[in-house]
């Protein structure tokens, strides 16, 4: 009862705080658009803490689009794909000098020369002339990428059309090295990276200038933070145009209506500085391939009675060889052995319950808990029904 009122007490705490600093932001924002600084008031808003709406949202339309192109790397020393294994290999060195003006009759047999596959990321607004950064893997069989060049290499959308062209030295983090007994090898050296690789040929349509209405997409879909940002966004409004702006449309979405004395680049730049305190959800993300486990802020356990113990099974084989008698004609066999052993520690009982993060993993330390323990207890919680959270299992 007693952690229920504190719990209580300390929630209207917080709602107090959050209230009374909103108020205080308002008042921060009328002063400075009084003396003709909007900027200035939106830094100041910025200043009272939390996160700026432009973290936490995105503008819908404005992605990325993926290219992809075929292309070769030259200059491998003696690593490059195999023709005989690689047989597109040889046809794209075959077509790349036939367009060069040079005929090869006889097959080739060269190592130094490899397919891969390019893909880069074209950003919203990129401009003719441009340069982003390309990723370079491996189509065939060569052993590594290192120290070569990739050619021309058209890069294309979705639509088909050619949007950029990559070509330059590919770097490579990993590295191979094999002897005729012994290999060496670390990272991936078979995929690498070429930093400003390629130049941007096509633009992508810009309709920004003529956007009127504008959604914000939230990272983390919360109603609370839709809310929050939806409000932030009209009292700054409020006092800069005398006007709502903004408007909530679900948990993922947040429609503003740009006011008609200002650009939609300057409309942005100011409601992105703006500060909310974004909430998050009641969530434990556990994997247990790594052991790795994540608490968020707001989890709750109802009390609880929790103990832990390790079982852990030994088994030794010994096998031994069984001779036979002396001149009985027998064969000597080899007879196994196997010897087990059980052994179960002993775990100590514990109560766990919390309102807060610090109560709950001050209760899960008291167990003395590896985290692979801790990931079967939150397990095992989560099936009583005890655990007020989403357990997300990696």
């Amino acid at each position: 009862m007693n952690d229920r009122c504190a719990a209580s007490a300390t929630g209207r705490t917080a709602r107090l705080r959050m209230g009374f600093a909103r108020i205080m932001a308002l008042c921060v924002t009328c002063a400075a658009l009084a003396l003709g600084n909007p900027l200035a008031a939106v830094a100041d808003v910025a200043r009272q803490g939390g996160t700026r709406i432009k973290d936490v949202t995105t503008l819908k339309g404005m992605r990325d689009n993926q290219l992809v192109g075929y292309g070769l790397v030259i200059g491998l020393p003696g690593s490059g794909d195999t023709m005989r294994n690689s047989p597109f290999t040889e046809q794209s060195l075959r077509s790349m000098l036939d367009r060069m003006g040079v005929n090869v009759d006889n097959t080739l047999r060269a190592r130094n020369v490899a397919a891969v596959v390019v893909t880069a990321d074209l950003p919203p607004f990129a401009g003719r002339g441009s340069r982003i950064d390309v990723s370079v893997g491996s189509l065939g069989d060569a052993r590594s990428l290192n120290g070569g060049t990739l050619v021309v290499t058209p890069l294309m959308g979705g639509d088909g059309q050619v949007y950029a062209v990559a070509q330059g030295a590919v770097s490579v983090s990993g590295f191979e090295a094999a002897g005729d007994a012994a290999l060496v090898s670390q990272g991936v050296p078979t995929a690498g990276r070429i930093a400003n690789g390629a130049l941007i040929e096509r633009e992508l349509p810009d309709q920004f200038r003529d956007m009127r209405n504008l959604i914000l997409e939230l990272r983390n879909p919360d109603f609370r933070t839709a809310v929050s940002i939806a409000d932030a966004i009209n009292d700054y409004s409020l006092a800069r145009w005398g006007e709502r702006t903004a408007v909530e449309r679900d948990f993922r979405t947040v429609f503003v209506r740009q006011p008609e004395r200002i650009s939609p680049m300057r409309f942005l730049a100011e409601i992105g500085e703006l500060s909310i305190t974004p909430d998050t959800p009641a969530r434990v993300v556990i994997d247990e391939g790594t052991g790795t486990v994540v608490i968020g802020q707001n989890v709750q356990i109802s009390t609880v009675a929790v103990t832990h113990g390790n079982i852990s099974v030994r088994i030794t084989e010994r096998p031994f060889a069984d001779q036979p008698n002396p001149f009985s004609f027998g064969e000597t066999v080899v007879l196994p052995d196997t010897e087990i052993e059980a052994q179960e520690e002993g775990g100590q009982l514990a109560i766990i319950g919390g309102a807060d993060l610090q109560t709950l993993v001050r209760g899960l330390n008291q167990i003395g808990l590896k985290p692979m323990g801790i990931i079967a207890i939150l397990q095992a919680i989560k099936t009583a029904g005890a655990l007020q959270a989403d357990l997300v299992v990696q």
